[in-house]
């Protein structure tokens, strides 16, 4: 796997961790449509890109 491509997607993970992180401890309302988007899907999101993020730098590291 391309060292950019990995790169570039643990950063993008990171992003949107942050990015979650920061909605659920501003406790920000998301609604798409007419669905509002529970502060606890947040939470979820900050575990699963973080956890993605993680993973996507420890690969680079071994396939160095």
């Amino acid at each position: 796997m391309s060292n950019s491509y990995v790169v570039v997607s643990g950063v993008i993970f990171g992003v949107v961790s942050v990015a979650h992180l920061v909605r659920a401890l501003g406790n920000v309302p998301v609604q798409i449509g007419a669905a509002a988007i529970p502060v606890w899907a947040s939470w979820v999101g900050v575990v699963v890109a973080a956890g993605l993020c993680v993973w996507a730098f420890r690969s680079r590291s071994l396939s160095q």
